[in-house]
């Protein structure tokens, strides 16, 4: 397949490697032309703007530090990826984008005949996760192509998911990290050995039992409160308030301990006792009942 790549910085210049040793004839962009040159060795080709890289592709991909970029480098009037692509091919953004951004560009694509699907990525190849938004038969047809970069292809399901799957998994791990950052800091202002309490998170509650999370919101049993006692609340609302309370006292920060707090606190005072039901006031706070659909991934 004739594909056009375009931002060959650390990421994107791995990718486009692997569309190369996977086969395909691919022509490549970036503001610096030096980003090529390893790539143009490998048989790739120079496109000298995204227009013209366009006009003889099949299939365009973006990589982008963001959506400013993305929107310039696609819809520029006169130079831009839109401007150059032919009905019946596509346009696939692996820019980590804002969702609204990418459906407005989605749209004009759309509106010309022009295939499109957003694909953000996790981790680099050969470990890399590509989440697929767009129609089912667009990707279908381009599936070949994303799975010679990815270890992990995952269908999340219409247009924008992709970047919303993207954007929440890091929302995950960087709140997380946040949480535990905070945790070793008060430890650490405190005296304790934090060497000590790294050993003790994979032993206790610290490890999070994200799997447990995951299959209580999957099959809803958070809202089940028979297997747990009464006072699971209380014990979480003293634990909570005691560690912010001692963060406080040593002048640490506790962020997140506080936000966790007051969900645990809303969820004490409905009188439930499954410590995970706090999803249920995460859910009437955003006003929506989440909903399990079978699972998408191919390998």
């Amino acid at each position: 397949m004739r594909v056009g790549f375009i931002g060959l910085g650390i990421m994107g210049g791995s990718i486009a490697r692997c569309l190369i040793e996977g086969g395909h004839e691919v022509t490549v962009n970036d503001l610096k032309k030096s980003a090529g040159d390893d790539l143009i060795k490998l048989g790739a080709k120079w496109g000298a703007s995204p227009k013209l890289l366009a006009q003889n592709s099949e299939a365009v991909i973006t990589s982008l530090p963001g959506p400013v970029q993305m929107q310039e480098v696609v819809l520029n009037k006169e130079t831009g990826v839109l401007a150059g692509l032919n009905p019946g091919s596509v346009y696939i953004d692996m820019t980590t984008n804002a969702p609204s951004v990418f459906r407005k560009v989605a749209a004009e694509c759309i509106a010309k005949g022009v295939d499109v699907l957003d694909a953000p990525v996790s981790r680099r190849p050969p470990e890399m996760t590509i989440m697929v938004g767009g129609r089912r038969d667009t990707f279908k047809k381009y599936e070949g192509m994303l799975n010679c970069m990815a270890k992990n292809l995952v269908y999340v399901g219409d247009s924008g998911h992709g970047m919303i799957a993207k954007l929440m998994t890091q929302y995950m791990g960087y709140t997380y990290q946040v949480a535990v950052a905070e945790a070793f800091i008060i430890a650490a202002k405190a005296g304790v050995d934090i060497k000590i309490l790294s050993q003790l998170i994979p032993i206790s509650a610290g490890r999070g039992n994200v799997e447990n999370l995951q299959r209580q919101i999957f099959e809803r049993t958070f809202e089940k409160d028979e297997a747990y006692p009464s006072r699971s609340y209380n014990v979480i609302a003293k634990d909570l308030t005691e560690a912010c309370e001692f963060a406080q006292q040593i002048g640490a920060p506790a962020f997140t301990g506080l936000m966790a707090k007051e969900v645990y606190a809303r969820a004490e005072a409905q009188g439930w006792a499954n410590p995970l039901s706090m999803v249920r006031i995460l859910e009437q706070m955003a006003g929506f009942t989440m909903k399990v659909s079978p699972s998408n991934v191919s390998g």
